[in-house]
């Protein structure tokens, strides 16, 4: 999948950014909502990340239709990463406006005192949505919370909604709606607006599109443990079932047996004198169980075994988890993320790639459940190090069960779409 897109009528795209997101995760915070989490992200030394995400997919989208028109809102929410990415833009009024302009009104992130430390609220974001009305595709760089946000203006829009792909940036990346990477987003922007070119007609952005489920988690519930996506509506986006995340897939269907026997292999593979990393996920708390720790199901723990086993620390940020494994010997156990097949880059941003460079193994569970479900498709690397990504690429052996284990392949998420 490589060479550039037909040319043709360029197109237009918009590009809309919310420069906050994805600040909780490294963080160990389950979430960037609301200011004072935000806040509380960059006191911990987090570093904003959607713009560099949002300039990776526009790059890989001028390189194949170079001609591609953007249209974006100034600073932050667009204009800076179109520059990043080498492009030109036009520019729209958008974006923050200082105050509350009307409904909807019920997002805490609407409140001009909840304004984030990057001066934007969800309002702002759907501001600029509404000014990028009439595009042939808008781009849009977040997480779930973002995607609810365009959603939202989106059904205010009617029949001038435009096609929409998310730019995966948050982290949470529950919804169907975003590529699987900033580069597959690029691309498959670049394939959606050559569409009818190859069909020999003169407007670009028609190519065959579907209709992607938009679900959103209670973050504050999130944090304590309760996880309870909720479906909000769907987002019409470019038809590219391979190219686009798709849903992520809850646990019904596996027996619990199944876990506690993946949980026993794990224990019966650890040793003295090295440090477990225990990625989120009810698979890898199931480990901590059998180890008789409390782990934490939606953050990183560390844990070593002895007499007794011992919880190094726990929910820890990504700045104390490399601070725990540099100079020893770590292994990092993660587990899939169902329906999408992400080992990294999915809640899991604690294990970053500084991390995966000072650990010395790394261990992967999936119930065959879970497996059976991918279809065929392989497990995902979106650590945003895309070097890294592809040298932790090839075939990994995934544990399934007690004494049972398969070998399956691992890509880089931007892989093919370079």
């Amino acid at each position: 999948m490589t060479g550039p897109a037909a040319v043709g009528p360029a197109g237009l795209v918009g590009l809309v950014v919310n420069p906050v997101a994805g600040l909780g995760g490294a963080a160990g915070l389950k979430g960037s909502d609301g200011a004072g989490t935000q806040r509380a992200a960059l006191a911990l030394g987090a570093t904003p990340r959607a713009g560099e995400r949002a300039a990776r997919a526009v790059r890989t989208l001028l390189a194949r239709r170079p001609g591609t028109r953007l249209l974006t809102v100034p600073g932050a929410m667009g204009e800076d990463s179109v520059r990043a990415a080498g492009g030109v833009c036009d520019l729209v009024t958008g974006g923050p406006s200082g105050e509350p302009d009307g409904p909807p009104g019920d997002r805490a992130s609407d409140r001009t005192e909840d304004r984030s430390p990057g001066g934007t609220t969800a309002r702002d974001t759907r501001r600029a949505v509404a000014a990028l009305a009439g595009v042939d595709l808008l781009l849009f760089a977040g997480g779930d919370g973002t995607a609810r946000d365009v959603l939202d203006a989106v059904r205010e829009l009617g029949d001038r909604a435009p096609t929409v792909l998310g730019i995966p940036a948050g982290v949470k990346v529950y919804s169907g709606c975003f590529a699987v990477s900033p580069a597959a987003a690029g691309f498959l922007a670049a394939d959606f607006l050559a569409a009818d070119v190859r069909r020999g007609l003169d407007r670009p952005g028609g190519g065959r599109t579907a209709e992607a489920e938009v679900v959103d988690l209670d973050e504050e519930a999130y944090r304590r443990a309760l996880v309870s996506p909720r479906l909000y509506g769907s987002l019409r986006v470019p038809a590219a079932p391979v190219a686009l995340s798709g849903r992520k897939a809850g646990s019904s269907g596996t027996a619990p047996g199944t876990v506690d026997g993946i949980a026993r292999e794990v224990v019966a593979r650890m040793r003295p004198g090295v440090r477990y990393v225990l990625g989120p996920g009810a698979t890898t708390q199931a480990v901590g169980r059998a180890l008789g720790l409390a782990t934490t199901l939606l953050g990183v723990d560390v844990a070593e075994i002895g007499d007794p086993h011992r919880l190094v620390a726990a929910d820890v940020s990504e700045a104390e988890l490399f601070d725990l494994v540099t100079g020893r010997e770590a292994v990092v156990v993660l587990s899939v993320i169902g329906g999408q097949g992400f080992v990294l880059g999915r809640g899991n941003q604690q294990v970053s790639p500084r991390v995966l460079d000072a650990v010395t193994g790394m261990l992967v569970l999936a119930t065959p459940h879970k497996l059976a479900a991918l279809g065929g498709r392989p497990l995902l690397a979106d650590t945003g190090d895309e070097d890294l990504d592809r040298k932790l690429g090839g075939h990994v052996q995934v544990i399934t069960g007690h004494r049972e284990s398969t070998i399956y392949r691992v890509r880089a998420a931007s892989e093919e779409y370079d």
